[in-house]
């Protein structure tokens, strides 16, 4: 059941066909018995994402010329969400896919690299992974470790990335690697990297706490051979088109959130009305309703600012402190509505009969990747005191 929190907020036509779509396609695909074995397995559901590649929800943000399907970014926030509002894995790997490998192809690529890699991505034939966090550089990426040694028309790459989202699944990666001193500047060059490339390989999968159904795993290069075609815009680039991805990351995860949050108050208001107490449903009880208030209210306000930063970025006005907020406060809005979730449900809730436990453990996810919350203040504060 969809609950509508703020009718003041209109879709467009394709935003409508967009979510109705997902609504039939999640109500069949995303049973509760199905999301729970692949949470409980961690398994990685390749024929969905292949699915949802045929549906054009794969390349939502790619041009028709390419292969996808030439939407903007309330588009393309819709899709999130409408999955999210099923499962945060799978709309994870859908946001991770989306925003981060096939977008800096689309926005950094020549056009041989467009041609040759986005209508693979956009139909989901190829997923898709990035690489930028390291186990020892996490928001410290200008001291990288995985460095990228020239060699005529080749570039020799060594070192190792962790957190990658489609690691071991994915058929391609865009791996950002130091090709200068450490924290010097221009120093990151970006590159794409095709499975089976010798020396490229998966690593140890995470056993995680939540998004369990979204493949993480290291990236290992061992000696990798990489001709120079597959660097993506120039030598030194990497780090400042990585922060260029991420301002659209940052909007991928912050729409992640709001599907969360509204996949856990639709639960919140269903459960409301048809648990009973004291010969009444529970929806009754102001303590309940106030919650329910409040949830719906901070739901709201996450949709706003995530509305605000797609119109940013869809008329080319800078987005990355919009972006920032918007990520920083839907994700903290997150997990404040799944914990409220489970509270509504009570024992219930802490169980797996239920949705909102699994919700409650996707939902912090929202506040570490792609930038913490810390992170967030740190763009959000220096772009406000410069």
């Amino acid at each position: 059941m969809a609950v509508n929190y703020a009718s003041s907020i209109e879709m467009s036509e394709n935003q409508k066909m967009i979510a109705d779509a997902i609504r039939r396609y999640g109500e069949s695909r995303f049973t509760p018995q199905q999301i729970m074995e692949w949470d409980e397995a961690q398994t990685f559901p390749v024929d969905v994402f292949r699915e949802l590649g045929e549906m054009g929800f794969m390349g939502v943000l790619v041009p028709h010329e390419y292969g996808g399907s030439g939407f903007g970014y309330h588009e393309y926030v819709t899709v999130i969400v409408e999955i999210a509002r099923f499962c945060g894995s799978i709309g994870l790997s859908v946001a991770a896919h989306n925003s981060l490998c096939t977008n800096h192809i689309l926005k950094f690529g020549n056009e041989e690299q467009k041609r040759k890699y986005l209508p693979k991505l956009a139909t989901a034939e190829w997923i898709g992974a990035w690489g930028l966090t390291e186990p020892n550089t996490g928001s410290d990426a200008g001291n990288m470790k995985t460095v990228a040694v020239q060699d005529g028309d080749y570039y020799i790459i060594n070192g190792a990335k962790n957190f990658i989202t489609h690691g071991k699944s994915g058929e391609v990666a865009v791996i950002m690697t130091r090709t200068g001193e450490p924290r010097s500047k221009n120093n990151s060059t970006a590159f794409i990297i095709e499975k089976g490339t010798p020396g490229f390989s998966a690593g140890k999968k995470e056993n995680k706490l939540g998004m369990r159904a979204s493949e993480t795993t290291e990236l290992i290069f061992q000696d990798v051979r990489v001709h120079k075609s597959q660097i993506l815009g120039e030598v030194g680039d990497g780090f400042h088109q990585a922060m260029k991805v991420l301002d659209g990351g940052r909007i991928s995860i912050a729409a992640l959130s709001l599907g969360i949050a509204k996949g856990a108050l639709d639960a919140c208001v269903k459960y409301a009305n048809e648990r009973h107490q004291f010969d009444q449903p529970i929806a009754n009880f102001q303590g309940i309703a106030f919650k329910i208030a409040d949830m719906a209210t901070e739901v709201h306000a996450s949709e706003l600012m995530i509305n605000h930063a797609c119109d940013l970025i869809m008329s080319g006005k800078p987005v990355t402190t919009a972006s920032a907020m918007a990520k920083l406060y839907a994700s903290e809005v997150s997990v404040a509505t799944a914990n409220e979730a489970v509270q509504i449900f009570g024992g219930y809730g802490y169980t797996k009969d239920f949705p909102v436990e699994k919700f409650y453990r996707d939902s912090k996810l929202c506040t570490i990747g792609e930038g913490t919350s810390e992170i967030q203040k740190l763009v959000i504060s220096r772009n406000i005191l410069k």
